[in-house]
């Protein structure tokens, strides 16, 4: 008797099932660009309509925050923050997301899973406008327990070369914009797990993993609705792992100081009940999560208040001051 590669763990036809619940989805993502469907080696994406086109692009997956929805079993969350994670890295350059591409691997396939992970993405990304191309699914048992799922992804983006926002322009006197996170994102989960030990325990009036399974924000809406209103964003920072104190001082320049007043971000609800349970200080706070700063946007202090106005929740946090620190947290 001949051994199958169904006999070693691997069933082709769950996956052949998983593509053909995913087909619809997939394909209202594609616009008039994208030149091939599900099938081929390889996505065509055409490019049009850029004068000097530069390609941004990102790579990130969801983390531990996976292990809280595969337990709740709700998987149509996840998908969402892995698209959030990869569009919102290459936004803070002033790029559209084009087109993404996901990775899910497995220790036995579940079509049913896969396709909610999966169709989440695709919501995130008809919201966005950006196509669905291409994936990966990897049922590889020996390597993932059963009921095991791991997911990334990969974005590519368009900005023209002159309006690349990179921090170079940040000045002394500019103002520090907080836009709101709908919650701890998707990062620190290894942390909220270990303090966080019953997610059915009911938090404000619902089950904690509810709280906890809010997907990423996307702020791409945010970020044109500003561009298009001709206010010129001097550096944008996506608030991941590390929080404040490891990813503004990526944006900075030289000499100066992005001078942070803590008093005037509104932390979650969600996070202090996190930092009591777990006795846990508030520079671990800072530097883990983004306590309720999904993003920081830099302006001048004319456009300052445009943007409270076109911004639901956004606050001024700071200014930027000369300073061989480039974060400074009071």
């Amino acid at each position: 008797m001949s051994n199958t590669y169904k006999q070693a763990g691997v069933d082709k036809e769950e996956g052949y099932q998983t593509v053909s619940k995913i087909k619809q989805a997939v394909a209202e993502t594609h616009n008039d660009n994208v030149l091939n469907g599900i099938g081929s080696f390889g996505a065509f994406y055409q490019i049009g309509g850029y004068k000097n086109p530069v390609l941004v692009s990102g790579t990130d997956g969801v983390g531990t925050k996976l292990r809280i929805a595969l337990d709740a079993k709700i998987y149509n969350t996840v998908g969402i923050d892995c698209f959030a994670m990869c569009a919102n890295d290459i936004l803070c350059h002033g790029a559209k997301p084009l087109f993404f591409l996901d990775y899910l691997a497995c220790g036995k396939l579940d079509s049913d899973v896969a396709a909610q992970i999966v169709t989440g993405i695709a919501n995130a990304c008809k919201e966005t406008g950006t196509a669905l191309i291409g994936g990966e699914t990897a049922e590889m048992p020996g390597m993932y327990q059963v009921g095991d799922y791991d997911v990334a992804g990969f974005c590519v983006g368009i900005v023209e070369r002159d309006e690349i926002i990179d921090g170079s322009k940040i000045k002394e006197g500019q103002k520090i914009i907080a836009l709101p996170s709908s919650g701890f994102h998707s990062n620190g989960f290894s942390l909220v797990r270990k303090i966080f030990t019953d997610m059915n325990e009911v938090f404000e009036g619902k089950p904690l993993y509810e709280t906890l399974l809010v997907p990423t924000k996307l702020y791409q809406n945010d970020i044109f609705k500003l561009k298009d209103a001709g206010i010129e964003m001097t550096g944008i920072a996506h608030i991941t792992g590390g929080g404040l104190i490891e990813n503004v001082p990526r944006i900075m320049p030289e000499g100066l100081s992005a001078v942070i007043e803590k008093s005037k971000i509104q932390v979650p609800a969600i996070m202090k009940e996190l930092a009591k349970r777990g006795a846990i200080n508030e520079d671990e706070m800072f530097g883990t999560f983004n306590m309720g700063v999904g993003m920081v946007v830099i302006v001048d202090q004319n456009d300052a208040e445009k943007v409270l106005n076109l911004i639901e929740n956004s606050a001024v946090i700071g200014e930027i001051k000369k300073g061989e620190e480039k974060i400074v947290l009071n």
